[in-house]
């Protein structure tokens, strides 16, 4: 029997408060989630094609990644709800303070619809593919959707109260929505923000073409907009729009008929009128075609323009926690505001970042969950067939688990007859450098050490997490992926079935090959010695199609495309000539779709020279990012 919502969302409620609350608690007592930062991007994308060049000296105020730089804004990829808690405890290996209560405006566009498609579409050389979401975001969205409505509503509870927190005394929250969920949202946020802060339910309505139902087309969205406290800020004068022509017609004839009173001061005001609480004047992103991203629920500049411009000053916080097309920051950067964008897809996070280069925004930090502590498996409802997860992996890899007395680590088994140990990692963490610290310390120390190898079976990866498999090389250390259907074969074939058959596959991590690196010397204008350093990319080597999310058929014309163009996999790389092995600044990009400089939106350009203040020695660290969201560097010396 499907149950009600009326009676569910006493329970929703009560269980989003005490999860807020846990939230809150374990906050004030000391227990933080930190930010990572996997780029420091000064934005300055490949203009020319091969050989670029003039990238100016880095800004020593960026050589600590925004610690002596004031404030920098930030792409966060990963969950939301992780996201802002380590926004309000503050950050202080990037200078970033707690955020609570200096927010000044939040918007948020979290997804509408449980049936939705989440695929993204990708284009290759002569064929698209679909790619099916990660791992993590596969968690997310089953979180998100598993009981419909409910699971929503649970989903969006206590992230709306940490947005409370973040929210200043004069800040506003606009939630945007449809009509699948609207009007349960507004109960949620009646509770959490008060009846009496809410401030308007404003309608967008658009225009687009429509199936012939039963129904009338439904082409409106939901705003609502509510308040922290009665001291919110509101600036109508700057959005003001023209009056409609009957009404200046009318005022015209209202002057005649009251001879001799002011017209601007009782009847118009000459800038225009304020909008009401139905907005008709802006289309849907498509209706731009400059703006589109390539991004399906991608909103237009002119309607996130309006919202900042009334409820922010320049200077003023912005934040945007279901980041997707990065819309909200990139108009936000346009209009002098600080803003802070966060988006748990991987294809959210590689538009926005492109997004932003394109605009030349200025540096911003690209950042991550540094540990995903949210350990949301063990309490999925959805996952609870396959039992431990990790003895279930050790099983299909042909590893052996330790029995309690020898160890109480679920995560670590062994190879039978053999001195191999092995590692299963969490599928909602991402497998860093920690990680791999962690395997070899048990290596040396588990059941008195001796052990001659380690193996990490991981889901999701860091973006260093190639160079720390060369940090570690020395310790016998490799790292396979486990694959990201899994879940799904183990629910349609069960684990008996899986081994029997050895269906199963770990494959190796991709990994980028460069060419070595070329140097000149060479002189300025001013006489200042220069390195020209002429880098160039070599191949790409792509793990298994059968450990990529995709259907069969896709999996085949990616098998293609591999073995004659693999570079065509890469969607944008980075350059950092003077690597600090802690902090990647990419100081120059290329990516798919900038044809600016080679006119092929489907190739990044593959070699550059850059022209960079003499060293007698440096690292160059070469990073590049595949169509997929997976990651992998070379780092070389001169």
């Amino acid at each position: 029997m499907t149950k009600s919502l009326i009676e569910e969302l006493p329970r929703i409620v009560n269980e989003g408060r005490r999860e807020a609350a846990q939230i809150l608690e374990r906050l004030s007592s000391g227990v933080q989630i930190g930010l990572q930062t996997n780029e420091l991007v000064l934005p300055s994308k490949d203009m020319s094609g091969l050989f670029r060049g003039n990238i100016p000296q880095i800004p020593n105020a960026f050589n600590m990644a925004g610690g002596n730089a004031g404030w920098m804004n930030r792409l966060i990829y990963g969950d939301n709800l992780l996201a802002m808690q380590a926004l309000l405890a503050g950050d202080a290996a990037t200078g970033l303070p707690s955020l609570r209560g200096k927010v000044d405006l939040i918007y948020i566009d979290p997804p509408f619809d449980s049936k939705a498609d989440y695929r993204t579409k990708i284009s290759l050389p002569d064929t698209d593919i679909q790619q099916k979401p990660t791992v993590i975001e596969q968690f997310a969205y089953a979180d998100t959707w598993e009981e419909g409505t409910i699971s929503y509503l649970k989903m969006i509870y206590p992230r709306l109260v940490l947005m409370k927190e973040l929210l200043s005394d004069k800040g506003t929250l606009y939630l945007h929505i449809d009509w699948h969920t609207a009007s349960y949202v507004k109960i949620l946020l009646d509770d959490i923000f008060g009846k009496d802060n809410f401030r308007n339910e404003i309608a967008w309505c658009y225009t687009a073409a429509s199936n012939t139902g039963k129904d009338f087309p439904k082409k409106h969205d939901t705003i609502y907009r509510y308040s922290k406290t009665d001291n919110y800020f509101l600036n109508k004068d700057d959005i003001r729009i023209p009056y409609a022509e009957g009404s200046i017609d009318r005022a015209n004839r209202n002057v005649i008929a009251r001879e001799g009173m002011k017209f601007d001061a009782i009847v118009l005001n000459g800038n225009g009128k304020v909008p009401e609480d139905w907005w008709v004047d802006v289309q849907r992103a498509a209706r731009y075609p400059g703006e589109v991203v390539g991004y399906a629920t991608q909103k237009p500049e002119k309607l996130l323009e309006r919202i900042i411009k009334a409820s922010s000053n320049e200077g003023d916080l912005v934040c945007d926690f279901f980041g997707g097309s990065g819309t909200t920051a990139a108009v936000a950067e346009r209009l002098g505001r600080r803003w802070i964008t966060c988006d748990i897809g991987k294809p959210a996070s590689l538009v926005m970042r492109k997004r932003f280069i394109d605009q030349e925004v200025k540096p911003f930090l690209y950042q991550s969950i540094g540990d995903y502590q949210k350990e949301a498996f063990r309490n999925n409802k959805r996952y609870k067939y396959v039992g431990d997860l990790s003895q279930v992996v050790l099983g299909l890899y042909g590893a052996l688990p330790f029995t309690p007395e020898q160890t109480n680590d679920r995560n670590f088994g062994y190879i039978k007859g053999t001195r191999t140990l092995v590692m299963v990692d969490s599928p909602n963490r991402l497998t860093t450098a920690a990680t791999i610290r962690r395997a070899v310390e048990a290596k040396g120390s588990l059941l008195g050490g001796d052990w001659e190898k380690v193996i990490v079976l991981g889901w999701n990866f860091a973006f260093d997490i190639s160079q720390a498999i060369q940090q570690y090389q020395k310790s016998n250390v490799e790292v396979l992926v486990i694959p990201p259907d899994l879940l799904d074969k183990l629910a349609k074939k069960g684990y008996k079935k899986l081994i029997d058959d050895r269906s199963v596959r770990f494959s190796s991590l991709q990994y980028l090959v460069a060419k070595p690196l070329e140097v000149k010397q060479t002189t300025n204008g001013n006489g200042d010695l220069l390195d020209e350093i002429t880098i160039e990319l070599e191949n790409y080597v792509l793990l298994s199609p059968d450990n990529i999310p995709l259907d069969d058929k896709d999996k085949e014309k990616l098998q293609q495309v591999m073995e004659q163009d693999p570079l065509s996999l890469i969607e944008y790389w980075s350059i950092d000539p003077d690597y600090d092995d802690v902090t990647f600044r990419s100081t120059w990009q290329d990516y798919r779709e900038n044809t600016e400089n080679d006119g092929d939106p489907l190739h990044c350009v593959y070699k550059t020279l850059l022209r960079v203040p003499h060293k007698e020695h440096r690292k160059v660290c070469i990073k590049a990012v595949d169509v997929f969201g997976f990651e992998s560097q070379v780092i070389q010396e001169i």
